[in-house]
């Protein structure tokens, strides 16, 4: 049984890519191509974040000298350690959440199915919030906070709120509107539990914990970027191995079992690691809002296969965050505005377009 095309109707059989005998992925040229060009459109959106993102003008010549060591002190400074950090960040970032949310659009096979919706990202915001407040409360151990608490309280939010929404989810199997419902309402109470530890605290904390959750990366450097990188340069290509049941998911359970996937336990990993993806994302920049959503449709329809792609979600989640932050800081000059409110305001009629979309189709 071949997965379907939702664009063009037709079976989509896709290639194997084998690396040795056991090792097996399945590609498609028009995918392959389709990455290639989101890719073109990434680097771009890297090389116009490094030419100008502040007060700062710099040719394209000036970038290239200072990149390899041949730049004058001061580009040398804006580069490596204003933009650099910033613009890499932002990609690593929108990466993982492009990825966590194709696995769990995918898994759940709803378009609606995301981080931002399923209570994921506000339960890490409950985790970077109390470290934030109990830091402040403590004596104000900012540098504690922000280097190693905020992203560990963040992971650990976001985690104890996925298991809170798959638990009371599950009954003898995955229903992706339960799931939906749930993670919904999980949002609402990790969203009143931030604002409530907000109005106790003093205005210091309150605005900074207001300020990580506007989704910012104006305060990305090399002490947040690496272990960032670390973790997400272990995790995505990590996801490629553990989502390879999520095509015979997909199928329905009774065609996994048959293909010899244990439905069960294969679901879990699934989610767990999305949900592990989200955390780390979110705690290097805060929650930026709908590139979850928006990135793993994106790229479905870019490269018109049955389930959002793993790979292409990913670049089209990098080039999102990216080119969101420029447009934040260039169209509302001199202040920039964090990227994660820039994508709530796009992501907001997307959302409502979804959910009419998926209305229409039941009902019809």
């Amino acid at each position: 049984m071949t997965p379907t095309s939702p664009s063009t109707g037709t079976a989509s059989r896709p290639r194997m890519l084998r690396l040795g005998p056991v090792a097996a992925w399945p590609w498609q040229p028009r995918t392959l191509l389709v990455n290639l060009c989101v890719l073109a459109v990434l680097l771009v959106g890297l090389l116009r974040a490094l030419l100008a993102f502040d007060d700062y003008p710099m040719g394209l010549g000036e970038v290239l000298a200072t990149l390899v060591g041949r730049g004058e002190p001061g580009p040398e400074f804006v580069v490596f350690q204003l933009r650099l950090p910033r613009a890499l960040t932002g990609m690593l970032v929108g990466a993982a959440l492009g990825m966590a949310g194709a696995i769990m659009q995918g898994l759940t096979r709803n378009p609606l199915a995301s981080p931002d919706v399923l209570g994921i990202t506000w339960g890490a915001a409950v985790g970077a919030v109390a470290v934030i407040v109990t830091a402040g409360s403590a004596g104000g151990v900012s540098g504690l906070a922000a280097d190693l608490g905020l992203p560990v309280g963040a992971l650990l939010g976001g985690l104890g709120a996925a298991a809170v929404v798959f638990a009371l989810s599950w009954r003898t199997g995955l229903a992706s509107d339960r799931l939906l419902l749930v993670g919904v309402a999980t949002s609402l109470v990790c969203a009143n539990l931030v604002y409530w530890a907000m109005t106790w605290t003093d205005l210091q904390d309150a605005a900074r914990a207001q300020t990580w959750l506007s989704g910012s990366l104006h305060a990305a450097d090399w002490t947040r970027l690496a272990p960032t990188a670390l973790a997400l340069g272990l995790l995505v290509p990590a996801a490629l191995f553990v989502a390879r049941p999520l095509a015979a998911l997909g199928l329905g359970e009774d065609t996994a079992r048959g293909l010899g996937v244990r439905v069960t336990g294969a679901r879990l990993a699934l989610l767990g690691y999305a949900a592990l993806l989200v955390c780390v994302a979110t705690s290097a920049a805060g929650p930026i809002a709908f590139v979850a959503l928006a990135a793993p449709q994106i790229a479905l329809r870019l490269a018109r296969r049955a389930q959002p792609p793993l790979v292409g979600s990913a670049l089209v989640g990098a080039a999102l965050t990216v080119v969101a932050d420029q447009l934040a800081a260039g169209l509302f000059a001199p202040t920039q505005l964090p990227v994660g409110v820039f994508t709530a305001i796009l992501g907001a009629p997307y959302l409502m377009y979804l959910v009419v979309r998926r209305h229409r189709q039941q009902s019809g």
